[in-house]
């Protein structure tokens, strides 16, 4: 059995000879380590001569001296002599590594004292405790190694090498490619680490406007951090070695202006990840910037390479050019930040739209010159993404908007931005303004169906446009029909109508308008609104007349159809009002808004009923205070469920079956048991709720049940409380049910209170709340009866526009 390097089998068989190829598989292996541990050994080393360098500088002390300090204070810190390299390098720097690094320290110092969640540190996901500053030196030590190893670098390639050694597989990624970002929005690998030769080759260069992760990150600008390849759907190098991977795209610009496009890969989906490693990338990625901005695309054999433009050339390729052009280049702030673009050059045809002088254009900044470019029409930010990109831009009809005098001038224009090198060229064509407004002029004729004529009286020549042909329903090339023949072509019933038109147009001599039915040669009528006015010479002679027609066809018979719709509407509105007039009146009829009291000893008994508001809202609600044969006073409030007619009769035939069958001495609960059976049988169905009470004036006790209502209130001395709840459904919705009945004492001076839901229900509020507020207006006790009810109904706060009734007593 042969062994392989790393085979746990070889830890048992330590004596066993390697095979040539096992042999020489250890061997490269073995050179491979040693080179990388080489190579970071000599970065390791030019770091800490640099924090030398800088000791020298500050301390004003040797070389040797400078090398003891920083091993005194390495060991005093407790890290390690690179460690506090480049901590010393940081503070002098003061540079975008050493921000990162800041951000980075503050963030683990953080979680250092809160703790994370898990308990790991944030970055290798190692136990937090002791770990976090370990964590930031090793991130620091990455970041100015990665750089050390990118400057020292001699091509594009290395620096791909160095970054990925030195900075991202710590990250967990695999691969790396710099893209360089060509003139023409194009993009070329200029440098790959990861990926397989082949690949790499196969991508080297990617066309302008193909889709891929590069390309979204260069347009968006914002950096492209996705979870999953495979999820995007997006073409990219090493997509079919990890097709599953997570991919960074991050633009790598300075001044304003991306040089390309970092791009990494890794093996597996991405997580989100913590802001101190999205600015590593984002610091990763500046550092790429600076070798791309040096960086020549390769050419092939017979190729010549391809020739960047410089802004000299590009004013001359501006001079030739037919349409106006400006050419700009970036201008950058102290910072190195790209604040505005500076108008180098205007070639001889440029227009501007303030009419403003060349000269005076030339040479001011962009913003200065057009300070609303960067408003509605974006023309600033356009220019500014050209830049940035490469991807050239092309816009028609943009408002250009000029202030000059503190006065907004407009134009309107067609635009092209494009980048060559260094530079930008902007191209806009002005649209001139009288062909523009003639060509509104006609599409506004067309939509709105409108032909022109203008008539000589004099010569007799007659102008037509093609609208007034194609309402006329004649060829082109016929000609067109005199203001004098009109009537020939109307409708006989019009000619009145024409006339008194051509007698106020001719005679006259003023504007006059008519509308006449238009009889076409091909059988169709169409109805035409013309409008014409006359204009006169120097000795206020007829000379011509100019109008216009429309057709109004359209509107003449939406006209139509509204005005049956209304007729329709009006007799509908009336068959309404007069079926609430009926269903009001047979409501009244049955159920008066006040009743004669009964005249029962030592008993007070009081009713009121208050409509809706609305007519259109009759309701079914309804009450009965009567006096039984058997000496009981039948007490009852419902409520039918609807409005209208319907509820109306439904509420008439439960109070007539209420009292038929009071007359049997049956008790409330058996009552409400027969309503049932009539609610659910009799009446189509119907839902209803109710309360009916038998009150024996005798023994003064009210026996009393309900079917789904509000419970009768009692106000008694100074309390005021809902009896207690009995089981009772609501009538109609089961063929047969059994109500509970319960029975209550009162005594001299109690007032007891029914009532349907119209006297407390409120849209925005619950029922408990309005019954606490009923409970609290109905404890001062007026003198009457009659008073206490009438003031229940002025302080109502109900705002449903529902029936109400009430129904009180007051044992005397």
């Amino acid at each position: 059995m042969s062994e392989q390097p790393g085979d746990p089998a070889g830890d048992l068989h330590d004596m066993t000879p390697l095979s040539p190829v096992g042999r020489l598989a250890a061997t490269v292996d073995r050179l491979s380590r040693e080179v990388r541990a080489a190579q970071a050994e000599a970065e390791g080393r030019a770091l800490i001569e640099l924090a030398k360098g800088i000791l020298v500088a500050r301390l004003g002390c040797g070389p040797a001296q400078a090398a003891r300090q920083l091993a005194e204070l390495a060991e005093q810190s407790q890290v390690t002599p690179l460690e506090f390299a480049v901590d010393v390098i940081n503070q002098a720097a003061r540079d975008r590594m050493s921000e990162v690094t800041d951000a980075f320290l503050t963030a683990t110092a953080a979680v250092r004292v809160a703790g994370p969640e898990d308990g790991t540190d944030p970055e290798d996901g190692t136990d937090g405790a002791g770990a976090g500053e370990a964590v930031t030196d090793s991130a620091a030590v990455r970041l100015r190694a990665a750089e050390s190893g990118a400057l020292a670098a001699d091509d594009t390639q290395a620096v791909a090498d160095a970054l990925l050694e030195q900075a991202l597989r710590p990250l967990g990624a695999v691969a790396v490619a710099i893209w360089a970002a060509g003139y023409d929005g194009s993009l070329t690998l200029a440098g790959s680490a990861g990926f397989p030769p082949a690949e790499a080759t196969r991508w080297r260069y990617v066309p302008p406007d193909v889709a891929t992760v590069a390309r979204r990150g260069l347009t968006e600008r914002t950096g492209q951090w996705i979870t999953s390849l495979s999820r995007t759907g997006l073409p990219s190098v090493g997509r079919h070695q990890y097709p599953d991977g997570g991919r960074v795209a991050v633009p790598a610009g300075t001044g304003g202006r991306i040089h390309g496009v970092l791009e990494i890969a890794w093996p597996a989906p991405l997580p989100p990840q913590p802001p101190q490693v999205v600015r590593q990338v984002e610091a990763l990625a500046e550092l790429c910037a600076h070798t791309l901005e040096s960086y020549t695309p390769p050419h092939g054999p017979g190729q010549e390479p391809r020739v960047i433009p410089d802004a000299v050339e590009l004013m001359d390729l501006a001079d030739g050019l037919h349409d106006p052009a400006l050419v700009l280049v970036p201008h950058l702030d102290a910072a190195g930040h790209l604040a505005d673009f500076r108008i180098q050059h205007v070639n001889k045809r440029f227009l501007d739209p303030a009419g403003r002088p060349r000269a005076v254009v030339g040479g001011a900044l962009l913003l200065e010159a057009y300070p609303m470019a960067a408003g509605d029409s974006e023309l600033f930010q356009n220019v500014e993404r050209v830049y940035a990109t490469g991807e050239p831009f092309r816009a028609r009809h943009m408002n250009l908007t000029a202030l000059v005098d503190q006065v907004p001038l407009s134009a309107v224009a067609d635009i092209s931005v494009s980048r060559h090198g260094n530079a930008v060229l902007l191209i806009w064509r002005i649209e001139d303004e009288t062909a523009r407004l003639a060509s509104l002029l006609q599409h506004a004729q067309r939509l709105g169906r409108i032909g022109g004529f203008e008539e000589n009286l004099l010569t007799g020549e007659i102008t037509w446009n093609a609208q007034l042909f194609d309402l006329y329903g004649r060829p082109y090339t016929s000609t067109p029909v005199p203001l004098e023949e009109l009537a020939a072509h109307a409708h006989p019933d019009d000619a009145v109508t024409i006339g008194r038109f051509l007698r106020t147009l001719l005679h006259h001599r003023r504007p006059a308008s008519a509308a006449f039915r238009l009889r076409r040669p091909d059988g169709v009528t169409r109805h035409v609104r013309v409008v014409a006015e006359p204009v006169l010479d120097t000795d206020d002679r007829l000379l011509l007349v100019r109008g216009a027609c429309q057709d109004i066809s359209a509107q003449h018979w939406t006209e139509v159809a509204l005005a049956a719709t209304r007729d329709q509407l009006a007799h509908s509105e009336q068959q309404a009002i007069e079926r609430n007039r009926l269903t009001l009146q047979l409501q009244h009829a049955i159920m008066p808004p006040e009743q004669t009291p009964l005249k029962v000893p030592d008993l007070q008994v009081a009713v009121r009923y208050r409509p809706a508001e609305t007519e259109q809202l009759v309701g079914g609600d309804w009450y009965d205070a009567v006096m039984l044969p058997n000496g009981l006073v039948l007490l009852c409030v419902g409520d039918v469920a609807g409005h209208g007619i319907e509820a109306a009769t439904s509420m008439v035939v439960l109070r007539n079956a209420l009292r038929g069958l009071a007359v049997t001495g049956a008790g409330p609960g058996q009552l409400l048991s027969w309503l049932n059976i009539v609610a659910h049988h009799l009446t189509g169905g119907i839902t209803a709720t109710a309360v009916c009470g038998l009150y024996d004036p005798a023994r003064r006790t009210l026996r009393w049940a309900r079917a789904g209502h509000l419970p009768p209130v009692l106000v008694r001395d100074p309390e005021a409380g809902p009896l207690p709840l009995v089981r009772g459904m609501l009538l109609g919705a089961v063929a047969e049910v059994t109500y509970e009945e319960a029975e209550v004492q009162l005594a001299a001076g109690d007032t007891l209170l029914m009532y349907t839901d119209g006297l407390i229900e409120r849209r925005d509020r619950p029922v408990e709340e309005a019954l606490a507020q009923l409970l609290s207006t109905v404890r001062p006790m007026p003198n009457t009866l009659d008073q206490h009810l009438d003031r229940l109904l002025t302080y109502s706060r109900s705002d449903t526009d529902d029936d109400t009734c009430l129904v009180g007593i007051r044992v005397g």
